[in-house]
């Protein structure tokens, strides 16, 4: 990764920024005590919830893939009020382009910002005044998987409107999010057909014939690190095994999943649900659990079972979800028209990954270029 000049970089010096201040701060930076709970505290009170862009989880993505990367923090009258990973770097969809962007990788699913509710302007005019004066070689700025229809984005579209600041949208996607004030069962009625129901019926009343059939769902620590290497080993021996995509196919990605698993168990933001069949697991799931929201991380079944729906089944109960105190929503943090999950989770999470004009008018012009070439098609179909 290209990261631009060192000085941009350079995280000792502290940049005065409007409305506050931005420091760009390292990994040892992040982990000295005092940070750490200056940013629980802001995680407590962020506008939106971003489990991936807390402690418990971001740190452990840095140590294994964020060498180059900083982490943005923003102190307003004195306490940290905003957070957000970035890097600086010339590849741009493939494209050899220099730019900043807000960092995520394979395994994080949602780009927001932490910041404090109610500051969510004044964060992002610091940051755009941040880099307006500290560019580097970036000729924009890249925010990528931001939730469309939450306060950050539309606290950033008044930013940028009322500034008169060039950007566009440079990626959509919708993907399967659960929401609404119903029961578990009333949402299944409204999602699916009474024959389609019946045939999952079906298939639960077939595969209770083959054991015991039990269902679980776990939180806390106890019993953490069996299930964990359980949900390893099940995700490899499908197909994602045979196609090296795995999270245990890389001894990075495992380890990832191991340290966000005991951290979010430590942090309580944990819960593990599975279906079991004489005591094997064949489906399982692990949901962060980031009030009001919810983000379904990852789900694994037993192909061998393929034929009884399994993940399906499973999913049936995650539906409770709808019922949890404090959980408005659920993320599925799945593809765009993912065929399991859109068959049952029918509300849709918005997703936008914008692009901002930065520095002075040389930037400016390359960007109203950048802006040309890539929304051409959206003006001549």
């Amino acid at each position: 990764m290209d990261m631009g000049s060192a000085a941009s970089f350079r995280t000792r010096a502290r940049q005065p920024a409007a409305g506050g201040e931005v420091r760009l701060l390292t990994l040892a930076e992040l982990e000295e005590p005092a940070t750490l709970a200056a940013w629980e505290r802001l995680v407590a009170r962020a506008a939106e919830p971003n489990p991936f862009f807390e402690p418990w989880y971001l740190i452990p993505s840095l140590r294994h893939w964020g060498a180059d990367v900083r982490v943005v923090a923003w102190q307003h009258e004195g306490r940290l009020a905003g957070l957000m990973p970035l890097a600086r770097t010339s590849d741009y969809y493939g494209h050899p382009v220099p730019h900043a962007a807000a960092w995520l990788h394979a395994n994080a699913f949602c780009g927001v910002p932490l910041i404090a509710s109610g500051h969510e302007e004044a964060f992002w005019r610091a940051l755009l005044a941040h880099f307006d004066r500290h560019p580097g070689r970036a000729l924009f700025l890249h925010l990528p998987q931001l939730p469309a229809d939450g306060p950050v984005f539309a606290a950033l579209e008044r930013v940028l409107t009322g500034g008169h600041r060039k950007h566009y949208t440079a990626a959509r996607e919708a993907r399967a999010m659960l929401t609404g004030e119903t029961s578990a069962a009333a949402y299944l009625e409204a999602s699916m057909s009474a024959k389609k129901r019946k045939e999952l019926r079906r298939q639960h009343n077939r595969l209770a014939e083959e054991g015991a059939l039990a269902f679980e769902r776990v939180e806390g620590e106890a019993g953490l690190a069996e299930w964990t290497a359980e949900f390893l080993a099940l995700e490899a021996a499908g197909w994602k095994g045979e196609a090296g995509s795995a999270l245990a196919s890389a001894p990075d990605t495992a380890a990832l999943f191991e340290a966000a698993l005991a951290g979010a168990a430590a942090a309580g933001r944990l819960e593990r649900l599975a279906l079991r069949l004489d005591g094997r697991a064949i489906a399982m799931l692990a949901n962060f659990i980031t009030a009001p929201g919810a983000y379904s991380y990852k789900t694994a079944f037993d192909e061998a079972y393929a034929r009884f729906s399994p993940g399906m089944l499973l999913q049936l109960e995650n539906l409770v979800l709808l019922e949890r105190d404090g959980i408005d929503w659920a993320d599925s943090c799945a593809v765009e028209g993912h065929p399991m999950i859109e068959r049952l989770w029918r509300d849709a999470r918005r997703m936008a990954s914008i692009n901002i004009a930065i520095g002075g008018l040389p930037r400016r012009t390359a960007f109203r270029l950048l802006k040309a070439y890539e929304t051409r098609s959206r003006r001549n179909p």
